[in-house]
């Protein structure tokens, strides 16, 4: 053996030795046990089977067959690529859809993460061949097809229908609040935005000033173009916050703020009753088994302007409206009523009144609350619980209804011994609105007040929560990855098209297989 074969020899047996646990001798000392070693240094050749990495009944299997009949043409239309000429080959749109969905099914969101997760899970061994899609081609993917998304939500919607798994016979709407990529601290007023505009415009212009011989040609672009990205965004705010400030009165004018990160987010109330840059995102969710058959990205901060929108996506995606759409109170307004009272579509909501209207009670005691003032129609006044006379004063027109308002003498209120507990903030007589509501409203209120409407309305929350459930713990969509409401509303879609391919999977490809009961 040369001196070189035995350095070789050496070093492997240390090695082993590291690698290996001691062992344990004999008492006598008489023997000591032999056991196999293990070398973590050694680089091995392996055979690898691609179609054997995942089983036959693997979900992943399950997303491909269902994209191989679809129509993914409008996916393919961007791709420069073709045969005969010089250039690289593309990635498979296929292969990426497939790719994202069977990682959003696993709560992969980031395209990094999934590049990583890629080059080793087998379900994304076998839908790449064992190959790589690096993060900048997967993360641009997700924003760039929004109208071939929107079809392929179409076509996997209609395949569920066909399959029995969705008939829109009974649809409940709800709205969602997913946080924004942006914090409170980005939101700014017009003169603190006109600041950070001037600071970015010093900034690139001290960039653009520096010797060419301090900073290297691939850096110095790399902050040139940072610093271009940060005075544009600062625009785009400027220019959100003057579209905001035309909506509202000369007097709110000046609080108005927006973001400097995301000029599309709002300050939105979240669940737990504290504010957060925020997006809401409407569900339509079909109630026989869960299919989201409509969504959308709204900066709306309440829902009830959100119901008619949906109504048409519905009937659009589906091509048909669905038979009665269950909503909670946030869109069971009097306009909403109205407006759905002679369509196809039956309103099924909440009970009480429309909450944009209802009196403010601040201060008053529950027995004087309006409820217990007695309306006599033959004078057309109210009684107060004291015993006075509230005569009529004016009325309001709204939409399905008339506010009618009566008012007290400011000298019995002023006089009366109850007047802390009635009315404590008022400078004139107590008032007392009612409200007169138009046919088609107090029929629908007549209408949820029987029993077997009051049953259909509370399958509403198991079925909405259901699409928010999903949406929020299993796809991980707490908070957009993304910024600005288009990119916001391509990973809305996403994981909609995601839940919708797991129910197919479960129903309908599951029970497909050979042995499936």
């Amino acid at each position: 053996m040369s001196a070189e074969q035995g350095v070789r020899v050496e070093g492997l047996e240390e090695r082993r030795a590291e690698s290996s646990p001691s062992v344990p001798s004999e008492p006598s000392g008489e023997r000591r046990l032999r056991l196999k070693p293990v070398d973590r240094q050694q680089v091995c050749f392996r055979v690898i089977d691609a179609q054997r990495l995942v089983e036959e009944d693997h979900p992943v299997r399950a997303i491909w067959d269902l994209l191989e009949p679809l129509d993914l043409s409008r996916f393919y239309a961007g791709i420069r690529a073709v045969e005969g000429r010089a250039g690289r080959d593309a990635c498979d749109p296929r292969v990426m859809i497939a790719l994202w969905l069977y990682a959003l099914s696993r709560g992969v969101r980031e395209a990094r993460a999934l590049d990583a997760w890629s080059q080793y899970e087998p379900g994304c061994q076998w839908l790449l061949g064992l190959g790589r899609i690096n993060y900048h081609t997967l993360s641009d993917f997700v924003t760039e097809h929004a109208a071939a998304l929107d079809n392929l939500f179409v076509q996997v919607l209609h395949v569920l229908m066909e399959a029995g798994a969705a008939d829109l016979e009974r649809v409940a709407h709800d709205g969602t609040k997913i946080r924004a990529a942006a914090s409170r601290q980005s939101f700014k007023r017009e003169e603190r935005l006109a600041e950070c505009r001037r600071l970015a415009e010093e900034h690139l212009a001290a960039l653009q000033q520096q010797p060419e011989g301090e900073l290297q040609a691939a850096r110095r672009k790399a902050q040139e173009r940072a610093a271009r990205e940060r005075q544009e965004r600062v625009r785009r705010a400027e220019a959100e916050l003057r579209r905001q400030q035309a909506e509202k009165a000369p007097a709110q004018q000046a609080q108005v703020k927006a973001s400097v990160t995301d000029a599309d987010a709002r300050i939105m109330r979240q669940g737990d009753g504290g504010f957060a840059p925020s997006y809401n995102a409407q569900i339509s969710t079909d109630s026989a088994h869960g299919v989201v058959v409509a969504y959308a990205v709204s900066q709306a901060k309440e829902d009830s302007q959100e119901l008619q929108p949906a109504l048409a996506r519905m009937a659009e995606n589906a091509g048909q409206p669905p038979h009665q759409i269950l909503v909670d109170d946030g869109y069971t307004t009097r306009q909403n009523i109205m407006e759905t009272a002679e369509a196809a579509t039956e309103l099924i909501g909440s009970r009480g009144a429309d909450r944009a209207r209802n009196q403010e009670r601040h201060g008053v005691r529950p027995e004087f609350f309006p409820e217990h003032f007695v309306y006599d129609p033959a004078c057309d006044g109210f009684t107060c619980p004291a015993g006075k006379f509230l005569p009529y004063q004016k009325s309001k027109k709204l939409v399905g209804a008339t506010e009618k308002q009566y008012q007290a003498k400011a000298s019995d209120c002023r006089d009366c011994p109850f007047r802390a507990q009635c009315c404590p903030q008022a400078k004139r007589g107590r008032t007392v609105t009612r409200t007169e509501e138009h046919a088609r409203v107090a029929a629908f209120r007549q209408k949820m007040q029987r029993p077997e409407y009051q049953a259909i309305y509370r399958q509403r929350a198991p079925v909405a929560e259901f699409s928010n459930a999903c949406l929020k713990q299993k796809r991980g969509l707490r908070r957009f990855l993304r910024r600005g409401l288009d990119k916001v509303r391509a990973e809305l879609a996403w994981a909609c098209l995601s839940c919708n391919v797991a129910i197919w999977t479960r129903r309908v490809w599951d029970v497909s297989l050979p042995g499936a009961t």
